[in-house]
C-alpha cells in the first residue's frame, strides 16, 4: 500500500485470465495445505503415548494378590525345524517346531501375606497345584486396566527370599517364578 493511505488503482491490465488462474492456484494450494495441517493434527490427537511399564499388578484365579515391583521373562518362542527338499540339497525350508513359554519372574516386597509361600511349598512338596494367572498393566494413574496377560495352568517352580542385611536400608523383596502351559494376550 502507498504511505499515504489512498486506495490502489486496480486497472484491468491486472485482472487478464492468466493473473486470474494463478491467483486460482494459490488459493487451492494455500487450501490444501491448511487442510494437510488439520489433518496432522487430527492425527497426532489420534496417537497416544506407550503405557508405563510401572503399574502392574497380579490376578491369581481372579483374586488380586497385590502389587509387584517387577515382572521380567514374560515370552513365547517357536523353535524353527529346518529340513531338506528331496532331490535339492541346496534349499532348506522351516517349519514351526514345540512352542516354548519364558518362566515368568515375580518380584515383590514381603509381607504378611502367605499366599505365595503355601503355594510354593505344596509344590516342593509334589502337589502341584495349578492356577490361572494374569498380569495386568495398569493406565498411568494406575487404576484402569489397559491389557492383561492371561498364564494358562501356572505353577511356581522357583522361590528366591530376600536379602537380609543391618547395614542396608532396602525394602524386603522376594522372587517367585512360575512356568505355564499356554499365554494369551487379552
Amino acid at each position: 500500500m502507498p504511505e499515504d493511505n489512498t486506495m490502489m488503482d486496480f486497472s484491468p491490465a491486472l485482472f487478464h485470465p492468466a493473473w486470474l488462474v494463478i491467483f486460482r492456484l494459490c488459493l487451492h494450494e494455500a487450501a490444501t495445505e491448511v487442510q494437510v495441517q488439520s489433518n496432522r493434527r487430527t492425527i497426532m490427537a489420534q496417537q497416544t503415548d506407550p503405557y508405563r511399564s510401572y503399574n502392574f499388578k497380579l490376578e491369581i484365579g481372579g483374586i488380586t494378590e497385590g502389587h509387584f515391583t517387577e515382572c521380567s521373562g514374560l515370552g513365547v518362542k517357536v523353535e524353527s525345524i529346518a529340513y531338506r527338499e528331496a532331490g535339492n540339497h541346496q534349499l532348506v525350508h522351516h517349519i514351526p517346531g514345540p512352542v516354548d513359554y519364558a518362566a515368568v519372574t515375580l518380584k515383590y516386597g514381603v509381607t504378611k501375606s502367605r499366599e505365595l509361600w503355601d503355594w510354593m511349598t505344596k509344590t516342593a512338596e509334589g502337589d502341584v497345584q495349578r492356577r490361572n494367572v494374569s498380569i495386568l498393566l495398569l493406565d498411568s494413574q494406575g487404576e484402569n486396566e489397559v491389557m492383561r496377560w492371561n498364564l494358562q495352568d501356572a505353577w511356581p517352580s522357583e522361590w528366591k527370599g530376600t536379602t537380609l542385611s543391618a547395614s542396608d536400608k532396602a525394602l524386603a523383596i522376594e522372587s517367585l517364578t512360575l512356568v505355564y502351559d499356554r499365554l494369551e494376550r487379552a
